[in-house]
């Protein structure tokens, strides 16, 4: 990792750590600083670092400004009882070019990847999510994105990349290593049919606002993850309104907690970005404060992952299957850790896509194919595996 693109934290946001407890966040962690230098990352399992980038940022211009008011807020916090070792990577500033930027940021979070260190990216604009798809490239793993919006942010073809174009050029530029892409959260009114339809045609999983508030419908979605993408205007303006593009529909506090606590607990999420913070429309740091929590609630699922994907060991989970009237029987496992549930594909064995094979699902996808339903999980999964 090239150390030169980290500029250190603001002392705007280290000032205050002396009015706050010894056992606070801010004082636990490490920090990159001009004092001190850039952290050891040794023992490193959580990295955070932000970007100030927003050209191509759709009318949001200034997100990623200001990012010492999100870390104000989470080094007040205090941490739970956790074993992993967090660091303050500092700021990835403006590149000359927005090219520079990108550069900079998917050098930063390969090698963090390589360390097995999982990123942490706050602020800049939600075109960041693909720099974060390239970075994985020189792993040569097919990945899952699972992205929380309100919007599905196709773009067209031609567009050039921006806030709202990014995933055209995740689905078609090369190499194309996206196994699936999810999205949670999305408002129909924002999304034209045809984008609707374009999603179904490819299979992706996509969930509406309504249906997403019930939380155990969209678990699955972030245990299957390997990059959860957060654009902050998912969340209802009055709750989050640093962004330009808010609208007064959305997730509430409590339910984007939560969902990052998901993204957190999986076992195979391995990037967590939070954008289009725009401090210019924060109410008191009100935005600030609750990306702050988000973030507090995606290292406490770190510090709670159980690793119970399927298979630790087959006695640690219960088989269930099920005998459909016109196909072969749907087979189930659920694990006795967590009760979490996974549904079986049957594939070949030469199939590059053979550690998709297991897929993560509800007790409700079990409960309906008693009553002889497939699960529209297990078809979608099939659809892509053909």
């Amino acid at each position: 990792m090239n150390q030169d693109f980290l500029s250190p934290v603001k002392e705007t946001a280290l000032a205050h750590l002396i009015m706050h407890s010894p056992h606070c966040l801010g004082n636990r962690i490490k920090i990159h600083t001009e004092q001190d230098g850039f952290p050891d990352l040794n023992d490193v399992k959580i990295a955070i670092f932000g970007v100030e980038e927003d050209r191509n940022s759709e009318n949001n211009f200034g997100c990623g400004d200001d990012l010492h008011f999100i870390r104000r807020k989470l080094y007040e916090l205090f941490p739970g009882k956790w074993d992993a070792e967090i660091a303050d990577l500092g700021t990835v500033l403006k590149g000359q070019e927005v090219s520079d930027t990108y550069f900079a940021v998917a050098d930063i979070i390969t090698s963090l990847l390589k360390k097995n260190i999982i990123p942490v990216i706050i602020g800049g604009g939600q075109d960041i999510t693909y720099v974060n798809y390239r970075a994985y490239d020189s792993l040569e793993q097919t990945i899952n994105i699972t992205a929380v919006d309100s919007r599905f942010d196709l773009g067209g073809l031609d567009d050039e990349l921006t806030s709202q174009s990014y995933l055209s050029k995740i689905i078609m530029q090369k190499p194309n290593n996206l196994f699936n892409y999810s999205n949670v959260g999305y408002q129909t009114y924002f999304n034209s049919q045809g984008e609707i339809q374009l999603f179904d045609s490819l299979f992706f999983d996509t969930c509406r606002l309504g249906m997403a508030k019930e939380l155990e419908n969209i678990e699955p979605a972030f245990r299957n993850a390997d990059i959860v993408s957060i654009d902050i205007g998912a969340v209802r303006q009055s709750e989050a309104p640093a962004n330009n593009n808010a609208s007064p529909n959305g997730f509430y506090g409590e339910e984007i907690c939560a969902i990052s606590r998901y993204a957190g607990i999986s076992d195979k999420v391995s990037s967590f970005g939070i954008y289009e913070y725009n401090s210019k429309y924060d109410n008191n740091h009100q935005t600030a404060s609750l990306i702050a929590q988000m973030i507090w609630y995606f290292i406490e699922g770190v510090n709670f992952r159980v690793k119970d994907y399927p298979f630790s060991g087959k006695e640690n989970y219960q088989k269930f299957t099920v005998l459909m009237e016109d196909d072969d029987p749907l087979v189930f496992y659920k694990s006795n850790k967590t009760g979490r549930w996974w549904i079986e594909i049957n594939i070949l064995s030469d199939n590059k896509y053979k550690r998709h094979a297991l897929i993560p699902c509800t007790y409700k996808d079990y409960s309906e194919a008693t009553k002889q339903i497939i699960p529209e999980r297990w078809y979608k999964a099939m659809k892509k595996m053909m």
